[in-house]
């Protein structure tokens, strides 16, 4: 379920990732100013796993190159930290925005905890 909301998450389309608000296809809002809330934090989101990604190339690169042991684990901790953050704001939303909803007050108490404590633990692996 995690990933789903990950992949959602990371969705955007490219035109929009990157900010350029110049050729906004037919029907979007010129600019960023008109931008939704939603819209602001997905490319946030994209933000992040853009320099996610540029970490992971930067480790790939180190290990080319044979640079120090030392060095490298500490681009992995940096990667690592990144995710675990990313994971965090994602779960967040997830629990603000879909399991704290008007519509899921109506859901047993019991099933919301059990969607909670699975994306908790889905989190903490």
């Amino acid at each position: 379920m995690l990933e789903e909301v990950v992949r959602e998450s990371s969705l955007v389309p490219l035109e929009r990732a990157s900010g350029s608000a110049s050729h906004p296809e037919p029907g979007q809002d010129k600019g960023r100013d008109n931008m939704t809330h939603h819209d602001k934090e997905k490319q946030k989101l994209v933000a992040r796993i853009k320099r996610i990604r540029g970490q992971v190339d930067s480790i790939e690169r180190s290990l080319t190159t044979g640079d120090d042991c030392a060095d490298v684990l500490m681009l992995l901790a940096n990667v690592r930290g990144g995710i675990n953050s990313l994971m965090a704001e994602v779960l967040e939303d997830h629990i603000r925005l879909h399991l704290l909803s008007p519509e899921k007050a109506v859901d047993k108490p019991y099933e919301l905890a059990e969607d909670l404590i699975d994306l908790v633990r889905a989190y903490l692996k």
